[in-house]
Order: structure tokens, then sequence, then C-alpha cells
């Protein structure tokens, strides 16, 4: 039998316990991007008229009063599901709620909440999931890591059409959201009552309409369940869902659900305490979890100083869409943009123009033949090198470094044109680079930063003029 409701805390304390050694071990999962997080919207406060307040809070008021609802018949505090189940007990059409619900959310101008930007910064992550069908998540991604830019990749999953990742997570180029439950729409596809997550979760257990690249990474992969906010048996269809099989059977990877109202469901404790052991539950909810993990992983990834002869910390501004003539390419994994941006600055500052490409909104062969243009017509060609290139065997970067070399073969012998730049402890001997890139000296910049010395050197080389 499951305890009673007053032996809560007891049960609570035997699996919450995340003492430093448990979050070393989750940060290490994170480094080695064996972690998916997966956003509920508890993590969806937003600043309005009333104050901070949870979003779909609002959005529950401000549908109501579009509908013209008496605050007689709704709860205190409405969920979005109350002003849908009362609408719909009126006799009102379904269909009307998606399109007011769309008109409401294109009205507002909502800043990502702090939680998100705590989870954007975390870079070591690069696949999202969300439960929640707005845009907020993808625009804290591209605020923190694209300087607003719309450069994160999103997609979105509806009953009636199947979408699932591109390519296997490891091969994603840029960061990527994927919507688990829809994305707002006019249309009925995205979640907004609780009979819209019984519908959806009952097509994805549907082999035929089962997103199967992302049911992969997450059956495979450490999950952090963050403000989902489900009920009891919900909590555990959605982990059986996710991990496909039975959740008492040994595996080798867990989840952490992090939210307010899963402690206060003392059959849910139970059942994870002694069914799922692989899932642990941290009771204070998913904020503080987010706060207390974006401290340790930033601690962890301290930047490195900016270089003395900038002035202080490097200005980092986007680059051009299009590169200039006779710039300097700067080729790089996706993971490594934080360092990649660094580096820029502090080629700015020393007077050298340098471009590396940011958006890649296009795609195909128009794509490839632009980007191939540009390594034909640059001065030089810096390929960065780190942990992360050494993890990728496949990525478009390859396909830039591939093409610098094909350069060089029309070039005079022992003229310089590829310039290695690793950003980390990455040794040259077993570095998964082409052989001419260990031919030439690499410049070695932890984190990015230009040095005043090697500012120098790439100046005279570059022929540039101080700025």
């Amino acid at each position: 039998m499951p305890p009673a409701a007053n032996a809560l805390p007891a049960v609570v304390s035997a699996v919450t316990d995340f003492d430093d050694n448990a979050w070393e071990d989750l940060l290490n999962y994170i480094e080695e991007k064996q972690v998916i997080p997966i956003i509920g919207p508890e993590l969806v406060m937003v600043q309005t008229e009333a104050g901070m307040e949870n979003h779909y809070s609002w959005v529950a008021r401000s549908l109501a009063g579009r509908l013209g609802l008496d605050p007689a018949t709704l709860p205190a505090k409405p969920t979005l599901d109350d002003v849908v189940t009362r609408h719909l007990g009126n006799h009102g059409r379904r269909e009307d709620l998606y399109t007011r619900i769309r008109s409401i959310m294109r009205e507002a101008t909502f800043a990502p909440p702090p939680a998100l930007m705590k989870l954007a910064e975390i870079t070591d992550f690069t696949l999202y999931i969300s439960t929640t069908f707005d845009s907020l998540l993808e625009d804290a991604i591209n605020a923190v890591r694209f300087g607003g830019a719309r450069s994160t990749d999103v997609a979105a999953y509806a009953p009636n059409k199947l979408v699932d990742l591109p390519v296997d997570r490891e091969l994603l180029e840029r960061p990527f959201v994927y919507h688990l439950l829809g994305r707002l729409s006019a249309s009925p596809t995205y979640v907004i009552s609780d009979e819209d997550v019984l519908e959806f979760v009952c097509v994805l257990q549907s082999r035929n309409y089962a997103p199967e690249k992302l049911f992969g990474e997450l059956e495979h992969c450490h999950l952090l369940l963050l403000g989902g906010g489900f009920s009891d048996w919900l909590t555990r269809l959605f982990l059986r869902l996710a991990k496909r099989r039975r959740l008492s059977e040994p595996r080798d990877v867990g989840e952490t659900l992090a939210d307010l109202r899963a402690p206060q469901q003392p059959d849910l404790v139970f059942f994870l305490q002694q069914v799922s052991s692989r899932t642990r539950l941290f009771a204070g909810g998913a904020e503080s979890f987010v706060d207390e993990l974006h401290r340790r992983w930033m601690a962890r990834n301290k930047p490195a100083a900016p270089a003395a002869s900038t002035g202080g910390p490097a200005r980092i501004a986007p680059p051009t869409r299009e590169m200039a003539d006779q710039a300097v390419f700067i080729s790089y994994a996706r993971e490594d943009l934080a360092a990649v941006q660094q580096l820029k600055a502090g080629l700015d500052a020393a007077g050298i123009n340098a471009w590396f490409d940011l958006d890649r909104l296009e795609s195909g062969d128009d794509f490839a033949r632009k980007i191939r243009g540009n390594v034909a017509r640059c001065s030089y060609f810096i390929p960065v090198i780190s942990a992360t290139t050494q993890r990728r065997v496949e990525g478009w970067f390859r396909r830039e470094w591939n093409w610098a070399v094909d350069r060089t073969e029309g070039m005079a012998a022992g003229a310089r044109f590829i310039l290695p730049v690793c950003i980390d402890d990455t040794p040259e001997k077993g570095a998964i680079v082409p052989e001419q890139f260990l031919k030439t000296h690499w410049t070695r910049l932890p984190g990015g930063v230009v040095t005043p010395e090697v500012a120098v050197k790439l100046r005279e080389l570059v022929g540039s003029k101080s700025p």
C-alpha cells in the first residue's frame, strides 16, 4: 500500500538527497552531452500588469476575458484547462479557442523568463524538449547564444503530422527546440487542455506516429524533467513513454524530476522510490533546481579573462550576413560559438576583418555554394579546433575544412593560408584534422580570447592596420 499523506516528508527525503556528488555526476553527464532537458510551464514566468506570474495563468485569464466567461463560474485562479472546460461546457466551439489564444499571444511581448535564460547559457545542452506551446525557450537561446538572431532550430509535433529530428542529436549544427506537445498555431495542433494531453500521449505511443529519432535520444540519455506539472499517473506515463521500457528494469540512464506538484503527490513519490529507482525527485521545484544547476555549471565553466589590450571585456557583435572581400574566414563547430564570438571580437579589436557564419538560414545547394565561395575568396582560413571537433566525426565545419585544403593545392609551396586555432587543451598528436593542419603552427587561445602577442602577429600576417 502507498504511504499516507502525513508520511510524505520521510518518503521525499529518501529520493531527493542531492549532495555534491550527485550534482557532480549530473554535471559530468551534461558536459559529455548525455543530458536532455524537458521544460514545462512552471519555468515560464513573465512580467505582466499584475507582476511576475506564470505565463499560462496569464493566458488563461486573458482567454476567459476574450470568451466573455463569468468569473464566478471559474476557480479564483483558473488554469487554461479550467477555461477550456468551461467554454466547452457552454457549448462553445473548440476551434475558436486556438485562434483566440494565437491572437492573445501575438499581441503580447514578453521577455524570456530568467530560468530559461539560465538554461540557454548552459551551452552543453544542444537539444531541448518543450511541453509548452510558446516561443520563449527559443527566444532565450537566441538572446543568449546568437545576439537575438533567430538561429535556433525549432520543430513541433502534431497528431496529424509526424515531425522528427532531422538528424541524430550529435549531428545537430545548432541548438534545437522540439515542442513535444505542439506549438502555437491557429489550428488545433497543440495542447491547451488535459484532454489534448491525453490525445497527444495516445498518438505518441503509436509506432506509426512516433518520432523515432527523438524517442531514441530520450531513451538513451539522462533526462531533466523540469516544471512539467503533470498529474501522478500522467507523470508515470510520460516517463514510460520516454524510456520505452518498464521503469523497474535496469537501465544505464536516469531522470531528475523537479517541479512543485510532484512532491505533493505521495503515491507518485512512493512509486518513484520503489519502482523507478533511476528517477530522482528534487523537492525544491524547477526554478530552484535550475538556479542551482546554473550556478554550479557556471562555476565549472568560468570564461577566460579578456585580453588586457582590449581595455576590458571584448565587445561581441554578431557578424554581417555577407562576408566582405578578403576577410578572414572562421570555421567552427556550433557548440563552440561562445569562444568563436570571443575570437572574432579580439580580431576586430586588432583591426582584422574576420567573418563566421551565424544564421545558416539557407539550406541545400545554394547555401553550400555560398560558403564554398567564401572559402575560395577569403584571405586566410581559421579552423577552430576543440574537444568538440574531436568528438564530431561529421559536421558542416568538416566540409569547410576540406574546401580550405582543396584551395591550398593551387598555392605555392610554403604559402600560409590555413591558420589553425585551438581554444582548449586538445593535443595536436591524435587530432582529428586534415593532415595539412598539422603542417603549420597551431595558435592556442583558451576560450577564444586573443592575447596581445597573438593580435600583433596576426595583424602583421594579415597586413591590417592597427585600429
